[in-house]
């Protein structure tokens, strides 16, 4: 039995355990020490499974303590109907947040980056300035789209360690991941045609498609298991979905990751109908655990998968280098390309190839994935400490982002017109929708060192998000 195979039948087994109610909420579940002994398991195995049931809101961590179940676990997945298309109208209200959550002015829990002091800025400056003085002439010619060989190389080694067999000439260069996101949504779903996303989705995914003249049909995300595979399901057997795009691993904004059974069993479904799958693959890098998450790519046997990925999160803020694996739909890709933007600026990616050869991505992913994860746990016990009784809040596995649910009453949008007064900005969960739902949740950013006047900001977030709920706060009407 595999080591994946090992940590997923121990995480399902004790979920088993746990919904049944043979483990109470609040029960100490046995220790690290304890299941290598009775299992004969390695730690490492034992650790990914507790990580797993961790993402799913099954158990908790304490410090010194252990782990225990969570007193408050999500609810189970019901039947549900298969989800209704809608034509999707997201743009004016995206532009509006995002261009108050720009503002330097506001503490940037609504931003969509993380810091940008968290980054090897003076070194990649001095690989910008390496690769200009060394660059031939002939490479904004030659390494025209698909992009600069070097660096395409250095992607391809990267999949390989991940055992994916991705060849070069199938890697292409883009203008950060939303151009490649774009360009593959363009590849494989015609004007007019329906797209299925998770529900709550990215909202670039949503402008895109509206863009673009499509139409949306939005899949429940899970609290256990991620994507509602059975709801995927439903959908394929009613409705003419043409495309899917999904984020497998910390999915903006809600953080969750999809368990690798559930992975496998989404390809192969996608599989079967001929649907292709495009891959949002942004925060991969930024995993806590000891190995990094496998993307639906690595189950990928037809192609289908398009698989995006980029170095704005984990490297490069502002540099918007990404790439695409597209598969069998790359020459479709490239010539979308060709057509539009023609190619990605070649001295980036030449600095960005350098900087790689030369080593040191790997310490500095270390460094990063580190930090993030005490500055998660810093903002998720401000939460608990300062926000109203009941909210809940994801504890991802990597990323920077927690999806925070408040009590119904409480008005998201009108929680970020408060806060952006007082100097605090946040994303809320309507923006996150086609259907314009989720107005009670909102998606925080903790990506960013924690200063005095950061934690002063959420305490008064909390404090904004409770009056809110009372109906007390100056110029707000009680809820009705």
């Amino acid at each position: 039995m595999s080591s994946v195979t090992k940590y997923a039948a121990l995480a399902e087994e004790l979920a088993r355990l746990i919904t049944s109610g043979e483990l109470a909420p609040g029960a100490r579940l046995p220790s690290m020490r304890q299941q290598c002994e009775r299992r004969r398991l390695s730690q490492a195995t034992v650790l990914q499974a507790y990580a797993l049931l961790e993402s799913r809101g099954l158990i908790e961590s304490r410090p010194r303590s252990g782990y225990f179940v969570a007193r408050q676990r999500p609810s189970a997945a019901v039947s549900r109907p298969a989800p209704e298309s809608v034509q999707v109208d997201v743009s004016e209200l995206v532009f509006h947040i995002l261009g108050a959550t720009r503002e330097r002015r506001l503490l940037p829990f609504g931003s969509a980056f993380p810091s940008p002091l968290l980054f090897p800025m003076d070194r990649l400056a001095r690989s910008l300035a390496r690769s200009a003085r060394r660059l031939d002439p002939w490479a904004s010619v030659a390494d025209l789209p698909p992009g600069s060989t070097a660096l395409r190389q250095l992607i391809a080694r990267r999949y390989l360690t991940q055992g994916m067999a991705i060849p070069v000439d199938g890697i292409l260069i883009t203008h950060g991941a939303m151009e490649a996101l774009n360009l593959a949504l363009q590849a494989v779903a015609p004007p007019g045609s329906l797209v299925a996303v998770e529900s709550p989705c990215f909202y670039g995914a949503l402008q895109a498609i509206e863009r673009l003249g499509l139409r949306a049909v939005e899949i429940p995300i899970d609290p256990v298991d991620g994507l509602d595979l059975e709801s995927l399901r439903r959908t394929l057997d009613t409705q003419p979905v043409r495309a899917c795009w999904f984020m497998s691993s910390f999915q903006n904004p809600t953080g969750l990751s999809v368990p690798d059974p559930q992975r496998a069993a989404i390809v192969r479904l996608l599989a079967e109908r001929d649907v292709p799958l495009i891959e949002d693959d942004v925060y991969a890098e930024l995993y806590f655990g000891r190995t990094p998450p496998q993307p639906y790519k690595f189950f990928d046997q037809g192609g289908r998968v398009l698989h995006c990925g980029g170095y704005a999160k984990c490297l490069a803020p502002g540099y918007r280098v990404g790439w695409i694996a597209a598969g069998r739909y790359a020459t479709a890709v490239e010539r979308l390309k060709l057509g539009t933007t023609l190619a990605t600026s070649i001295p980036i990616q030449e600095a960005l190839a350098d900087y790689l050869e030369r080593g040191g991505y790997d310490l500095h992913l270390r460094r990063l994935r580190q930090t993030l994860k005490a500055q998660q746990e810093q903002m998720l016990d401000l939460i608990a400490q300062h926000f109203p009784a009941g909210s809940r809040a994801t504890r991802a596995q990597g990323g920077y982002f927690t999806w925070v649910e408040l009590p119904t009453q409480i008005d998201t949008l009108e929680l970020h017109r408060l806060a952006a007064a007082e100097g605090i900005g946040l994303s809320p969960g309507p923006m996150f929708s086609a259907k314009r739902a989720f107005k009670h949740c909102m998606r925080l950013n903790y990506g960013h060192p924690w200063t005095p006047e950061l934690i002063a900001g959420m305490q008064r977030l909390g404090a904004l998000a409770r009056q809110s709920e009372s109906g007390r706060s100056h110029g707000m009407a009680r809820p009705r």
